[in-house]
């Protein structure tokens, strides 16, 4: 791993104090002091200049210049293997090259990876046979046993995630020549990192002063982004994003206003700065149609320079009659097309999809040519969290969303 000249941690910087949404219950305020003594003395995992081409590329997305492929697991675990990476790296490239060749736009490559360790979760508590433990929120925070000793959280967790990052973003630039900007074999041209910034414990100390700009850049991934459960605009949240120079996203789901939109682009892209903010929509394939219209008309009218990506998972997730969370193929595929078709009718850029999907041969949602049942669920479901598409449900996947794409875009340059 490069050494990186960005220092001058802003750990000790807190953000304003602002309502604080989906944060873990540490036991020790010592230990947990310690922990982000050693993380804000840590190397940064991304550098600012890396961050800078990955704003730049995003800025050809929010112009119709080039399209957005993010893609990954829900929740990663501190052991990934190198199989796992490079079926993961070859099953994006492939999905790239899918997209790129029916639509003639570059495709920008962004895994969900390298910091993917913590989850939102809608209760804080979870209860089996009359026991109440603090529910899972990811490796970074606790363990997915349902034990007491497991589910405690524990902030030395947060420096074993750092370790796991560090690791898979080495192995994830030997597999691409080196660094994000070189290519060799069924791997990206290109490939930035992204999660969601959730743990404000963990992302504050990684954050740098740039010595060349003089900026904060978050150290942790290229994009960071706010949850539909911490995308309040008055949220420490969205004040920890306002004050970095990454690019950001935001989630939307069926209940945002276009006045919460507004806000956020105040909050978070003053400037209009085209590739700095980027909104992924997870409606849900029966609201899509009908909700984004509004919010789309909205912001274009406001002058401001987003890019729009549509996350069809994340509202197509049910539970099975076995019990299994999971997601139809068919649901997916329909919010995308209805994501697609409300962008060609107001003639603005559908600009991407955001997926949580795998390289393995899992078996946790149904449907695609691949013929996954219910009954077949339990036979690989493997995720720590929320379901994801295998290796030929994504490939299958991106070949129809090109079809779908080209069929409603207009010609347009590629990026400079």
């Amino acid at each position: 791993m490069q050494t990186s000249p960005v220092r001058h941690s802003v750990a000790q910087r807190p953000v304003v104090q602002r309502p604080v949404a989906q944060q873990p219950g540490w036991p020790d305020t010592e230990v947990l002091r310690t922990v982000k003594h050693r993380l804000a003395a840590s190397l940064p995992l991304v550098m600012p200049r890396e961050s800078d081409l990955l704003k730049h590329r995003l800025a050809a997305v929010a112009e119709g210049r080039a399209m957005l492929l993010q893609g990954g697991d829900c929740a990663e675990t501190l052991d990934t293997s190198l199989s796992v990476m490079e079926n993961r790296l070859d099953t994006l490239s492939r999905m790239a090259a899918a997209l790129s060749g029916r639509t003639a736009l570059p495709v920008v490559v962004l895994a969900r990876m390298a910091g993917q360790y913590a989850k939102p979760r809608s209760s804080a508590f979870e209860a089996r046979d009359g026991v109440t433990l603090p529910s899972y929120r990811g490796e970074s925070v606790n363990g997915l046993e349902f034990t007491a000793a497991a589910r405690t959280p524990d902030p030395h967790r947060m420096l074993r995630a750092h370790e796991a990052a560090a690791a898979t973003l080495n192995l994830a630039r030997a597999l691409v020549g080196g660094s994000p900007t070189t290519t060799r074999g069924h791997v990206p041209e290109e490939l930035f990192v992204s999660h969601e910034a959730l743990l404000l414990d963990y992302e504050t100390p990684l954050t740098r002063i740039d010595p060349y700009s003089r900026r904060p850049y978050a150290g942790s991934g290229h994009l960071l982004w706010a949850g539909e459960r911490t995308r309040d605009p008055d949220g420490a949240h969205i004040a920890y994003l306002a004050g970095i120079r990454n690019p950001v996203a935001v989630k939307v789901g069926p209940t945002a206003e276009p006045d919460e939109l507004l806000a956020l682009i105040e909050r978070l892209d003053p400037d209009q700065e085209p590739g700095r903010l980027t909104f992924v929509v997870r409606m849900g394939a029966t609201v899509v149609r009908e909700n984004l219209p509004l919010l789309v008309e909205k912001v274009a009218a406001s002058g401001a320079r987003v890019g729009w990506v549509t996350d069809p998972m994340h509202g197509n997730t049910y539970t099975a009659p076995s019990g299994h969370k999971t997601r139809g193929f068919d649901a997916v595929l329909d919010e995308i097309t209805g994501y697609f078709d409300v962008h060609h009718a107001l003639g603005t850029h559908p600009g991407g999809i955001h997926l949580e999907m795998t390289g393995e041969d899992v078996t946790e949602c149904v449907g695609g040519h691949t013929g996954i049942g219910h009954d077949d669920l339990a036979t690989r479901y493997e995720s720590a969290c929320d379901p994801r598409l295998n290796r030929e449900q994504s490939l299958e996947l991106a070949q129809l969303v090109a079809e779908i794409a080209a069929s409603r875009r207009t010609p347009a340059t590629a990026w400079t």
